[in-house]
């Protein structure tokens, strides 16, 4: 199934139903549903789906937006916070979108599971930086990185322990609905859950059809590019595991959500890995162009035709 992210479009309209319908004229008649959305906007959205103009493949938590964050912030509130307040309005959130998504007869929700007290600005970004200057084989950024994995591995537990708990609770309700939870790739290692981390996570819900793993294209490859992992080997690995996936781009080395065919990737080699019919939902960001968008998806729709249906 192919599928297209509100994310692209949804800050630039105030109603819901003109957002459905600029993304319609693109050429797709399947939306996620995503993060970032005022409450303001879900009558127009309901008016459009009433009309039959689009199916909703899956939703993106929170959705929408909690009315006390004025920004779009999917990661306001965390499973894994220190603060129970924190961790109690993710989950009470989170419940709600699920009511939302089945309502608009979504087959998933994706999720964040949260991070690890440990400062991107600290660690992911100076390793980005040291890769954009062609230092990946530096002796230094080998030193760093290494011990980035080790203080993550460290400090790990407790965050993996309150993500794993939430998703419990979630589970229960995913499976009363019909919705399941697909947990995302991160683009960060501070974020939970880690590759290794997601594996565990996986065998841990083996038994639980209702939850999943949600590949993220620029995500897994900023990592990869980072030295952290093979994208195509991780993308073999897990694939027992896949719901779906977020498909963009990415700009050497670290600039995602770009339009497919701008940049790094080999789809050829990736997608092969998907079952067939799963949600490949094109999630851009909004400074992309349609004329830009519409023209990738046509080359897209030539070469993978089997990965191009509604």
């Amino acid at each position: 199934m192919l599928a297209f992210s509100t994310c692209w479009n949804n800050s630039r309209h105030s109603d819901g139903e003109a957002m459905i319908e600029e993304i319609v004229d693109l050429g797709f008649r399947n939306i996620e549903l995503s993060h970032g959305m005022t409450i303001a906007k879900l009558p127009g959205i309901r008016k459009a789906f009433q009309r039959g103009l689009f199916t909703c493949a899956g939703v993106h938590n929170y959705f929408p937006s909690p009315v006390e964050v004025m920004i779009d912030a999917p990661d306001a509130y965390e499973f894994t916070s220190h603060r129970p307040f924190d961790r109690q309005r993710a989950l009470d959130m989170t419940l709600k979108t699920l009511d939302l998504a089945a309502e608009f007869g979504a087959r998933y929700l994706v999720l964040h599971m949260g991070s690890v007290p440990l400062s991107p600005k600290k660690w992911t970004k100076p390793l980005t930086a040291m890769v954009s200057d062609g230092r990946a084989r530096d002796p230094d950024f080998v030193k760093r990185k290494i011990a980035f994995v080790k203080k993550r591995e460290k400090v790990a537990p407790l965050y993996y322990h309150r993500a794993i708990e939430a998703l419990e609770k979630i589970a229960a309700q995913a499976a009363e609905l019909g919705v399941r939870l697909a947990v995302e790739s991160r683009s960060r290692f501070e974020d939970m859950p880690t590759e290794r981390e997601m594996l565990r996570l996986q065998e841990h819900f083996a038994d639980n059809p209702w939850v999943g793993y949600w590949h993220d294209f620029g995500h897994v490859q900023l990592k990869h590019n980072l030295g952290l992992l093979d994208h195509e080997q991780w993308l073999a690995r897990v694939s027992p595991h896949l719901i779906g996936g977020h498909v963009h781009d990415v700009e050497w080395p670290a600039r995602d959500h770009r339009v497919p065919f701008s940049g790094t990737l080999d789809y050829s080699r990736l997608l092969p890995h998907f079952p067939a019919g799963c949600p490949l939902v094109w999630e851009l960001s909004p400074t992309r162009d349609a004329g830009e968008i519409r023209t990738a998806l046509a080359r897209w729709r030539d070469l993978f035709p089997d990965r191009s249906r509604d």
